[in-house]
């Protein structure tokens, strides 16, 4: 089912098990060079939750 482009950034908060997931855009994934399995570091800053690279060094 393709969503509309002006709903392609809203997502629902998905139950899984102990955790809760959110899916990503895969233009937003492709457009930063992600890739499957890649580990990424969240920060909370103020209301908003940060997703970027983790950095191992």
């Amino acid at each position: 089912m393709r969503r509309k482009l002006e709903n392609r950034n809203i997502r629902k908060i998905l139950r899984n098990g102990d955790s809760y997931a959110i899916t990503l855009p895969i233009e937003m994934v492709r457009k930063l060079g992600w890739i499957k399995k890649q580990k990424v570091e969240l920060e909370i800053k103020g209301n908003k939750i940060v997703i970027k690279d983790w950095d191992n060094s």
